[in-house]
């Protein structure tokens, strides 16, 4: 008899399971950057904020979102939290109850980027224009 296959999730972000164990490991990583258990020197001025963790479908591989609190020296804490990688997925593994402890990698969050540049787009004069005769049509 053939095994059960699971079908692609279509929700975005996976799978309900794959969204529980993603904001699960986002609270671990967010509360070991805000202990300062990671002892480096560029990470230890720095506020750093975990919007995001996805995980792959198997559980086995995590990309974790941050951004530091201002968005600056943001390559020098991605440098410092890769640099820092063995010592934070182990710190991920005793906290969250998972068979295994998935690798670990990091990513910016662009979306603050994205999120200011669209509301840019949307203040200049010729949206504006289009929105105001839109308006006048109504």
């Amino acid at each position: 008899m053939p095994r059960h296959h699971q079908k692609p999730s279509s929700a975005p972000g996976g799978s309900q399971r794959q969204l529980r164990v993603a904001e699960t490991v986002r609270h671990a990583v967010a509360e070991i950057l805000s202990q300062g258990s990671a002892h480096d020197p560029d990470l230890e001025g720095h506020i750093i904020t975990v919007p995001e963790v996805r995980m792959s479908p198997d559980l086995k591989l995590a990309t974790i979102y941050v951004m530091p609190l201002g968005g600056r020296d943001t390559e020098t804490v991605v440098a410092a939290l890769e640099r820092n990688k063995k010592f934070l997925r182990g710190e991920i593994a005793h906290r969250v109850n998972l068979k295994f402890a998935p690798d670990i990698r990091f990513r910016v969050d662009e979306r603050f980027d994205e999120a200011e540049r669209i509301e840019k787009l949307l203040r200049t004069p010729a949206v504006q224009r289009d929105l105001n005769s839109d308006s006048d049509e109504t």
